[in-house]
């Protein structure tokens, strides 16, 4: 199997914050983003990587935020390592494919969830309330539904480690304010709704997804990932079957052994088995190659 990037460690360069997924280091004015192959669940990280799993988070995130910057402004530079500052240089390999060198913004304290179908903790939610963030949902679904219309239901960006939780509007006005609010949730859904038409057209449905938005210089804009199988449910369109799980390209592959094996979803994680590691990074290969096309590829 191929070599995976488990974490980085650049010297010479600061490291800003060590996340699940991605590692960022702070460049002054700029901030350099690698995706590493690491993978969590549940929000627990993984002793086990998933070879080229960060290359392909990262040409996904590219080919949207190309496909939304009409729609939103994103804290993109570049991601030609090429043209990247000079003490990035010695480590150009190890930065081809899976980084991106962002402006530095503000990011909001919220997690803008859209979902489009009834599944993961919006299916619970259901099950015991009728609702989801405050939201009256008909009666009558089944998991997987697709629901009438997308809707928000933000959440809170817990430590790594800890569990986001559902919050309803009003706890996302008393948060960032109500004018920000309003803002963030026209743009989450019209990104979502604008994503969903682009993946329907390649067979892929997004049934759900989060974005991250910061503020620069006053100015919201798109910030993070975008649309990844990280952030999102992506379900081949040609095998959705309302009345229970999906089949997917996302990392419900990992959440599905997880649950087999009964594990309380608290650290430490159990070790991946070598089916599941690979069977992972096929699903994240096809997905990108069904989405972006070869213009995208992972080398």
């Amino acid at each position: 199997m191929k070599t995976a990037v488990i974490e980085t460690n650049f010297a010479g360069l600061p490291l800003r914050q060590r996340g699940k997924v991605r590692d960022i280091y702070d460049l002054g004015d700029n901030l350099l983003m690698i995706a590493t192959d690491r993978i969590s669940a549940f929000d627990v990280v993984m002793p086990d990587p998933v070879p080229d799993k960060g290359k392909v988070l990262t040409q996904i995130s590219l080919f949207w935020f190309d496909a939304m910057k009409d729609m939103v402004a994103n804290h993109i530079l570049s991601s030609n390592v090429d043209v990247y500052p000079e003490a990035c240089i010695p480590y150009a390999d190890d930065l081809r494919g899976r980084s991106m060198l962002v402006k530095k913004a503000s990011p909001l304290p919220v997690e803008c969830v859209v979902r489009g179908y009834l599944s993961g903790s919006g299916w619970k939610s259901y099950r015991q309330t009728r609702t989801l963030c405050g939201i009256r949902l008909p009666d009558g679904l089944v998991e997987s539904d697709r629901l009438p219309e997308p809707i928000f239901t933000p959440s809170t960006k817990a430590e790594m480690g800890l569990h986001d939780e559902n919050i309803d509007f009003e706890q996302t006005v008393k948060l960032i304010g109500r004018p920000l609010a309003e803002q963030v949730k026209a743009l989450s859904l019209a990104i979502y709704r604008k994503g969903v038409e682009i993946a329907d057209s390649k067979g892929i449905i997004i049934a759900d997804t989060k974005f991250e938005f910061g503020l620069l210089n006053n100015e919201l804009i798109l910030i993070d990932e975008v649309l990844t199988p990280d952030s999102s449910r992506f379900w081949p369109k040609a095998t959705y079957q309302p009345g229970g799980s999906q089949e997917s390209f996302d990392k419900q592959f990992v959440r599905d052994y997880l649950l087999s094996i009964q594990w309380d979803q608290k650290p430490p994680a159990p070790r991946l088995p070598e089916y599941v590691i690979e069977g992972t990074r096929k699903k994240y290969l096809e997905a990108l190659d069904l989405l972006a096309g070869p213009g995208y590829a992972v080398n």
